[in-house]
């Protein structure tokens, strides 16, 4: 089941919109986080090393609705800690979808099964499972034998009644790209409507700091993984950030794309880093000092992350904004990605200033924001 035209269409028409009034900084994804608790620790996460007394608390669905509402991002990630531990998560899913927000409901499907009675399947919502690789691999990262085959089995109950379903993968150092090929291929035949994946980023809370990604092996492990990939495999992302990935175009970060709200407020600057707080989206645009996060800021932590929440809404931008960039989308879908693993692109037209030329990395919240099917033509 492809990602709905609607979804599409509404993404594509919302960026073409906010380009034509002039408006340079606009939110595509808002990543809403309900609660931080999790029923798993995962070494490589930075979003559960909070005091008892913060994981205990939840957003309520009113504060949820107002968030969205005064976002008025068209697509809604719900990441967390593990949304389906909230006890009001059907009520804030619900009161999304009657907005006609595309709702991506992140969890790690422990409790999914249990928790499908509660909602409807719809257009507007996907349930995105974290599956960080093959049965061994994901076990490992999140730290507990027998995640794998329970996840497993919820996505066959899930795509059984009729709900749909996409797979986030976060990539560490170490990752078999040719596993990694397998496993997109167990994942196609599951019936999953999309795959994400993203290196992780190397959150300073996190307990494991060794096996993130520096930006030059995440270049090489993405080339080897996406080489040739085949028609059948289906990514819940532009082809400009895959290409990004691989070394092959180069985006800048844009931060504002994918704000951040959860039980403190709104987190500066984005979903990664944690500068501080303030009440209003409106206070988050114009009081955060943009220019100084991203790789051409010369940001420490930013060196480093090619993460999908600050650089899939780059990539968005450069389709629709820059010619070159949309050619090159054109081109990857139509033809696939060029066989020369060390060709990179720079863009004409960066999506902000820039001082000197950089990225992003973390265990990534699905938030797809456009799909273009690559079509197989003989070479």
């Amino acid at each position: 089941m492809p990602v709905p035209i609607s979804q599409m269409w509404t993404v594509a028409s919302y960026v073409l919109r906010k380009k034509l009034t002039g408006v340079k900084r606009y939110p595509l994804v808002l990543m809403l986080e309900p609660l931080f608790r999790c029923n798993l620790a995962c070494a490589g996460c930075g979003k559960i090393q909070f005091p008892a007394d913060i994981l205990r608390r939840d957003l309520s669905p009113e504060k949820c609705f107002q968030a969205a509402d005064e976002c008025g991002a068209p697509i809604v990630s719900i990441p967390g800690g593990e949304p389906l531990m909230h006890p009001q998560i059907d009520k804030i899913v619900e009161g999304l979808v009657a907005r006609k927000k595309y709702v991506y409901l992140c969890t790690n499907a422990l409790k999914l099964v249990a928790a499908l009675p509660k909602f409807k399947p719809s257009k507007y919502l996907a349930f995105s499972v974290h599956m960080d690789g093959p049965r061994e691999e994901h076990d490992h990262a999140v730290c507990r034998e027998g995640v794998y085959d329970i996840a497993v089995e919820a996505i066959r109950a899930a795509r059984a009644k009729g709900f749909r379903v996409t797979t986030n993968s976060t990539l560490f150092a170490g990752t078999d790209p040719e596993r990694m090929r397998g496993f997109f291929d167990e994942m196609m035949k599951l019936g999953v409507e999309g795959m994400m994946v993203s290196p992780g980023y190397s959150y300073e809370k996190a307990p494991d700091q060794s096996h993130f990604l520096a930006r030059e092996q995440t270049f090489r492990l993405f080339r080897q993984m996406l080489n040739n990939s085949p028609r059948r495999w289906q990514f819940n992302q532009t082809p400009l950030f895959l290409e990004f990935l691989q070394g092959k175009f180069d985006l800048e970060c844009t931060p504002w794309g994918s704000p951040t709200y959860n039980i403190f407020g709104w987190q500066k600057p984005c979903y990664l880093l944690n500068d501080g707080y303030v009440q209003s989206f409106k206070e988050l645009m114009e009081t955060t000092d943009w220019d100084a996060f991203g790789r051409a800021s010369g940001n420490s932590r930013c060196q480093d992350c090619l993460v999908h929440c600050g650089h899939e809404p780059s990539a968005v931008a450069a389709t629709f904004g820059t010619l070159r960039g949309f050619l090159r989308t054109a081109k990857v879908s139509l033809f696939g990605s060029s066989r020369n693993a060390e060709e990179v692109i720079e863009p004409t037209e960066p999506s902000r200033p820039s001082k000197i030329p950089a990225p992003h990395i973390g265990r990534p919240a699905a938030k797809p924001l456009l799909q273009i099917e690559r079509k197989t033509v003989a070479r």
